[in-house]
């Protein structure tokens, strides 16, 4: 898991399967949503996840529309997939990945 700092974003996204998890740690559900990431990126060896702490990257929240966090963003090599706002369970999250 990668917690984005001053990285440039579309080196991260330019391949393979990537979830830019956008949150706060104020924000209870991105608090139930991290370990749920952390067991997905361990069992799915071609995921990797990108932690995005909008009180610190905010032009980043704005450049991706961030209105509410929780808010995943789904990259499949270099190109944006789609987005899911809230918690989402690991089951929820396999499917979202294995479908699109």
């Amino acid at each position: 898991m990668i917690n984005l700092k001053d990285e440039n974003i579309e080196e991260l996204v330019n391949s393979g399967v990537v979830i830019l998890d956008f949150y706060a740690h104020w924000c209870g559900p991105c608090k139930m949503l991290g370990p749920v990431l952390e067991s997905l990126e361990a069992e799915m060896p071609n995921l990797k996840v990108v932690k995005i702490n909008v009180d610190e990257n905010e032009a980043l929240a704005i450049k991706y529309n961030v209105m509410s966090i929780p808010t995943l963003v789904l990259y499949k090599d270099g190109n944006m997939i789609e987005q899911k706002l809230g918690f989402q369970t690991k089951e929820m999250l396999i499917e979202w990945i294995n479908n699109n």
